[in-house]
């Protein structure tokens, strides 16, 4: 049995080194081994490895960053994915004797670090209304607990159902199905409080909220703008490709408050010149913008090719692309044309010089594509930044053409997926047509509650019963302090789990935990054994096998569990035949090849080589199904964020040994972090005007004005202070500890995606207990 040592996952004193200047290398293999043998043994590790992102293997329970078409290494992962599998397919268990030992306030006072590290869970637990342990239940009782309670609400949509993006494409058709079954269109997901803004956004300009591009794409265009993303801690394999692009000759504009390793420097492991010579250069300019400004940055270029435009016509923006592809453009062109330069230099705090270099790189490019994550997607004006990004690509006629498009880049490997099987609160009304054809049901019609809504319905009454398939709920959300009180007031909470974490311990009156097999585990049913499908961010739909005998034989696959629960609830006279469509996966597949667009032929599809592509009708055809049949140029005033003497704009971000919620360990080897997480990333020249050292120990303290006035405040205490590279006004610190900063009603407009990329805050000094 694995000895666990509880210092081992005790933050002590931080220690700061230099940040490196270039991601990957030999250090990225080594602590991928390391993690491997530490948790997997030497087996269990070359055989995962060596199946990980291969055609007849498992899909990285990580990111979802794509393979290129037709070629894989042998390595076909990074190091947090390597990490990820160590995580998943660890020898270390969590079983009835670990939650008879500790009790839910023992395991409250632990580290969500600590946590991760206990192992996988093996049987499915109960804790009872008064209780202090989580006690073992069977499968068939917790079953008939869920039904129970589900028959026993007022109205369906007192229900929460809350789905995380590694569930596979099977396992979220059949989820949304039984919610839709049951009555409510409450299906928060973690797309809610991520890429919700690019949705918005992509679906007003162009019509579908995806990205157009493919990975031979980035390898072949000409300029390639990554913004607000961090890819060598967040989306690794992503250098690889964008290596390939340098050496195809493309340039690559970084836009980023902080300076990162991997949009500095990457040295392929794999290679002779990235394990003993300097690797490859990733960003040609590197545009260190203040928080907020990315839609001033997008406005003033706009103003800048325009210009150029004036002075030659003919020889900048795409005309032909313009009147017969889009609408909107004179309206957009007015605007623009008003665009103060000396406003747009004040937000983005980036010189004149940097401007017009990025703007004749746009001019001078054929193919441009610009990429994104939460930098620009958790603002305020994150839904109308994204719109100005696309108004550049339409004025230069760079959609639906060859190395050129928008590229959002997803975060878990099957979040693309899981809104394309229905996990929405406003899916279209073809869609619940299509689905109650397919299965003799009455879909509901009114929208249901998103993430943030969810958290407000809980919180007032409004909702009772809280089920999530995967994620850790409690430590993905803003306003921590709020969102467990609203959990807490349930009266029922269900964790379908692969891991222990911070939401098992933050409960209804009564809780389940159901172990659930993962991408690595063999999956084996009535039918024999099974695969299951994922989306990857561009598009593809591959296989996902996994080959590893499981470490209980009380874990259950999602589909089946959801299958269980469905059975329990509506008996077996249901129109659904939900014991046979969770013994073969094949099954299901057929009927989403009959409910969701783009899957026609899905079994005989998915089983070829690479898999297959959904269909894009901006990349494909360059149509665009918007309201105007058109794709639409945004017409947005200028928005950015002054930040006011004496206070910092924070943003909350990953460290590099963590991904999402899930800390892989306490060092941060990219930014020179190691040894614990409290720590916020503050300019030199900030520190010394607050009145501080490198070193401080500080109590952070949020400020949010809400629209009457009033301003409400929010605290995280006990963080060190790190000088760093960060614009002035500026800084960083890692979440889920600045998540209670966050408050729950500061979202972007449009998409109501939390605002977790601009908190304002005032640093205190640490007031010690």
């Amino acid at each position: 049995m694995f000895e666990r040592d509880d210092h081992d996952y005790d933050e002590g004193d931080v220690v700061v080194t230099e940040s490196k200047n270039y991601a990957a290398g030999v250090p990225a293999v080594l602590v991928s081994l390391q993690r491997g043998l530490e948790q997997m043994g030497p087996l269990r590790t070359t055989y995962s490895l060596a199946a990980l992102n291969q055609r007849k293997g498992f899909d990285c329970p990580g990111c979802a960053w794509p393979e290129t078409p037709g070629h894989r290494k042998h390595a076909e992962f990074c190091e947090n994915g390597a990490k990820a599998v160590a995580e998943e397919a660890t020898k270390r268990t969590v079983g009835p004797s670990f939650f008879a030992e500790h009790s839910i306030d023992d395991l409250l006072g632990r580290t969500e670090y600590w946590l991760g590290q206990q192992g996988r869970l093996t049987h499915p637990m109960v804790l009872r209304p008064g209780g202090t342990h989580y006690e073992p239940i069977d499968w068939e009782s917790a079953n008939e607990l869920i039904a129970d309670e589900l028959r026993s609400l007022r109205s369906p949509d007192e229900a929460i159902f809350y789905t995380s993006g590694r569930t596979s494409n099977e396992a979220a058709f059949m989820y949304q199905l039984l919610i839709r079954s049951y009555g409510t269109n409450n299906m928060p997901d973690c797309s809610n409080m991520c890429h919700e803004s690019s949705g918005s956004a992509l679906s007003a300009s162009i019509g579908i909220g995806k990205g157009s591009v493919s990975v031979p794409d980035i390898e072949n265009a000409d300029l390639i703008i990554v913004a607000g993303q961090n890819p060598g801690t967040n989306h690794p394999r992503m250098l690889s490709t964008l290596e390939k692009a340098k050496k195809n000759g493309a340039k690559v504009i970084a836009v980023n408050p902080l300076v990162e390793a991997g949009l500095q420097r990457f040295k392929d492991p794999q290679k002779v010149h990235g394990v003993i010579g300097d690797g490859v250069s990733i960003s040609d300019e590197y545009l260190q913008i203040r928080i907020g400004g990315d839609m001033a940055l997008f406005q003033g270029l706009g103003k800048l090719l325009v210009d150029a435009e004036d002075a030659a016509p003919g020889t900048v923006l795409d005309h032909d692309f313009i009147a017969e592809h889009t609408a909107g453009f004179d309206r957009w062109i007015d605007h623009i044309r008003r665009v103060d330069l000396d406003v747009v230099l004040e937000a983005t705090g980036l010189s004149m010089q940097q401007l017009q270099d990025t703007a004749d790189a746009m001019i001078t490019s054929n193919a441009t594509i610009i990429c994104w994550a939460m930098g620009l997607t958790q603002q305020t004006h994150g839904v109308a930044t994204i719109e100005e990004a696309v108004n550049l690509l339409l004025a230069r006629g760079m959609i639906g053409k060859p190395g050129a498009g928008v590229c959002p880049v997803r975060g878990h490997s099957n979040v693309q997926g899981d809104r394309t099987m229905g996990i929405w609160e406003k899916v279209p009304d073809a869609f619940l047509t299509a689905l109650d054809t397919e299965f003799g049901i009455e879909s509901p019609r009114e929208h249901g509650l998103d993430a943030v809504d969810s958290i407000r319905a809980m919180r007032d009454g409004r909702a009772s019963f809280f089920m999530a398939m995967g994620g850790n709920f409690v430590s993905a959300t803003p306003d921590t302090v709020v969102t467990e009180a609203a959990l807490r007031s349930c009266s029922l909470t269900v964790q379908v789990s692969t891991k222990l974490n911070r939401s098992h311990l933050v409960h209804g009156g009564t809780a389940l935990i159901l172990p659930s097999l993962g991408r690595t585990d063999k999956d084996v049913r009535a039918s024999g054994k099974q695969f299951v499908t994922v989306e990857d961010s561009m598009s593809m739909v591959h296989r996902s096998r996994g080959g590893l005998t499981p470490s209980s034989p009380e874990m259950r696959s999602e589909v089946a569990i959801v299958a269980g629960i469905a059975e329990a609830l509506f008996g077996g006279q249901h129109s659904v035949h939900w014991a046979k469509l969770a013994d073969d996966y094949d099954l299901i597949r057929d009927s989403i090849s009959r409910v969701v667009p783009g899957f026609t032929d899905f079994n005989r599809k998915v089983r070829q080589k690479e898999g297959f592509g959904l269909p894009h009708p901006p990349r494909d055809s360059r149509t665009f199904t918007t309201s105007t049949g058109k794709a639409n140029f945004g017409v947005n005033e200028l928005t950015w964020l002054p930040v006011p003497e004496g206070r910092l704009m924070l943003q909350t971000m990953r460290s590099h040994d963590q991904y999402n919620t899930t800390i892989y360990g306490l060092d941060d080897r990219y930014r020179g972090v190691k040894g614990g997480r409290r720590v916020v990333f503050v300019n030199p020249a900030d520190i010394e005007s607050l009145g501080f050292s490198d070193g401080d120990q500080v109590d952070l303290i949020s400020e949010w004005a809400r629209p009457d006035g009033t301003v409400e405040e929010r605290r995280a205490d006990a963080f060190r202070v790190v000088s760093y590279s960060t614009p002035k006004g500026n800084a960083a610190a890692y979440y889920p500890e600045t998540n209670p900063l966050v408050p729950l009603d500061h979202v972007a407009r449009k998409s109501n995606t939390p605002v977790s990329k601009a908190v304002l805050v005032r640093l205190v000094p640490h007031a010690r207990g």
